[in-house]
Parts: structure tokens; C-alpha cells; sequence
């Protein structure tokens, strides 16, 4: 028998999503299903006081409705987190000093109450450092300000994707071709824009057949999603204007996912979702990972009910 949890989730503006294509939404949608009682505040309300953690709390009802009729909230009330089972952080990113300070005050909460994904592990694994930790199966990929280590690296791959260390949506991606003279105006706009080192890959031509998005719960591979490129955009980001379609995995495509599945369950990650493109792996998205709706659109598993099981074993 299922114990009926108190779940709180921090994520944008509830008024603000889409819910047709929101992951969050779905989670939120299971999680009535099953009697949970739900509770939402935005992560400017969290405070830490006295070692105590508290949000402006709000009890909310979700339906699966157009937008605007796709949810109701109840009075906000200031509340001691400690006091739910779960957490959910699920606000987008970007992962820049405010994301990191609220995953050190979740971090006070968590394992007794059970924050997704943990947030000391979140802060520690950001999409584009955690997967150079396994440059086997990546492409040739640079991390670094160094102007001469870029060109260089230019030079020796040609095409090349130049991107911003904690970007995303496809936010700050440039395809920069061999013998375009925009690299230097390009570097010198990074520099101006971004403290942090910039990410620099070889460019994989395979992209124009798709950028699949493979979700894992608790470590394993549930569904794959390839996200196909509008034409005349090198990006394969859904916000970007990528085709999203249903899509089996490859051979190698599950030999990735059990060389960092490991990782990934070390870390207590329920929810990821990582990014191949032509058999390389490219990003692991811990932070707020997408693709539970357009998976169920099209055939694909109930992704929210796979992490609800998850979550609901670690509360048992």
C-alpha cells in the first residue's frame, strides 16, 4: 500500500508554463494521481534561518487543461520544508550563483526529506561538467577561456560548436564553419558575456539526422527522443525549434547509458536525461530535465510514473 506523501515543488512561475509540454507538469499531474498532497513556491520565497529552511507555500491542484485553466492554488503560507517528504527542485536553469546557493540551502533538508535530484549532487554535476568525466564517449571537446587553445583547436577539427559552459534551451549555440572569419568576434562576445570557461566540440554532421534526448530513471534508459533541427539551425533544442520524435535505442546508444548509469545511481539521480548525437555523448542534463509529455505524445512510456515508482521506493 502506497503512503500518501507531502511533496513540495520548487520551480518558475506555475501561470508561466506550458502545460502540454511541461515535465514538471507531468510530475505534478502523477503525483495527484496518487493522492499526494501538493504544494508549490518559487524559488526567491526559500529562505534559511537558524539552520531552518522555509518557502512561501502554496497548496495547488493541476488539470490536465490548456493553459490558464491548468491549475489552482490555495493560500501561501511561510512553511518548514523539513516538515515534507519530498522535494522536487525543478526550476530551469540557468545554473549560475543563485541556482548553486539554493542547492546549498536544500542541502540542509536533504536525505530526511528527499530532494530530486539531490541538490549537493546537481550543484556538482552541471550537464556539460559531468559528462566530460567520461571522454571515451564524447566528441573531441575543449573547456577553457584560452583564445589560442580555441583557434587551435579549430584548426584541428575545422567545423567546429562553440557554447557557453552553463547555457541552455540551445541558448548561446554556434555552429562555426572551416574558413568563417567570426571566431575571434565570436570568442571576444563570450568573453564579455561569460566569467566561466566556454565549451568548444567538434562539429558531428550527424546532427541533421537528429540529437536524441535518452531519459534514464534511477540509472536506466526508459525512452529516447530524437530531436531533429529546423532547417538552417544547427540546434536540435525543442525551445529551439527542433522536430521532436519517438525513437528507439541503438546498440550503442545502451552501451552509453551502462557506462555512466553507474555514476548516475552513485549520485542517488532519479530523473536525467543526456543527449547523443551520432553515437556520441554530448550533455547529461541533471537539473531540470524535459521530455516526459512529448514522450507520452508519441507512444513512448509514462516517464512520470517510472520516477514516482523511484521516488516512492526511497520513501519506503
Amino acid at each position: 500500500m502506497t503512503t500518501h506523501l507531502k511533496i513540495a515543488v520548487q520551480m518558475d512561475p506555475i501561470q508561466s508554463i506550458d502545460p502540454a509540454g511541461d515535465s514538471t507538469f507531468a510530475l505534478m499531474l502523477e503525483a495527484q494521481s496518487r493522492g499526494h498532497a501538493i504544494s508549490y513556491y518559487t524559488p526567491d520565497s526559500l529562505s534559511l534561518r537558524d539552520n531552518k529552511v522555509s518557502a512561501s507555500v502554496a497548496p495547488v491542484a493541476v488539470f490536465d487543461r490548456p493553459k490558464g485553466e491548468h491549475f489552482s492554488l490555495g493560500a501561501a503560507k511561510r512553511a518548514d520544508l523539513s516538515t515534507f517528504d519530498v522535494v522536487l527542485m525543478r526550476q530551469d536553469p540557468p545554473f549560475d550563483m543563485n541556482y548553486i546557493t539554493l542547492s546549498h540551502i536544500l542541502e540542509r533538508i536533504h536525505p530526511e526529506t528527499f530532494v530530486v535530484n539531490p541538490p549537493a549532487a546537481v550543484r556538482n554535476a552541471p550537464e556539460k561538467i559531468l559528462v566530460t568525466e567520461f571522454p571515451e564517449l564524447m566528441p573531441p571537446t575543449l573547456v577553457t577561456r584560452d583564445r589560442a587553445l580555441i583557434h587551435a583547436f579549430r584548426r584541428e577539427h575545422g567545423n567546429i560548436i562553440l557554447k557557453p559552459l552553463y547555457g541552455n534551451g540551445g541558448a548561446g549555440v554556434f555552429f562555426i564553419q572551416e574558413g568563417d572569419h567570426n571566431l575571434a568576434a565570436l570568442i571576444e562576445l563570450f568573453e564579455q558575456n561569460f566569467r566561466e570557461p566556454f565549451m568548444v566540440q567538434r562539429y558531428l554532421p550527424e546532427v541533421r539526422q537528429g540529437d536524441k534526448r535518452i531519459i534514464l530513471v534511477d540509472g536506466e534508459p526508459v525512452a529516447g527522443l530524437n530531436r531533429v533541427p529546423a532547417e538552417g539551425d544547427a540546434r536540435s533544442n525543442i525551445h529551439a525549434g527542433g522536430r521532436p520524435e519517438l525513437s528507439g535505442l541503438t546498440d550503442r546508444e545502451r552501451e552509453i547509458c551502462a557506462a555512466i548509469g553507474p555514476a548516475l545511481k552513485a549520485r542517488d539521480m532519479i530523473f536525467v536525461g543526456i543527449d547523443v548525437i551520432g553515437g556520441y555523448l554530448t550533455e547529461i542534463n541533471v537539473t531540470s530535465p524535459t521530455g516526459i509529455r512529448e514522450v507520452k505524445r508519441f507512444g513512448g512510456p509514462d516517464i512520470a510514473v517510472l520516477i514516482w515508482d523511484a521516488i516512492e521506493k526511497r520513501r519506503r
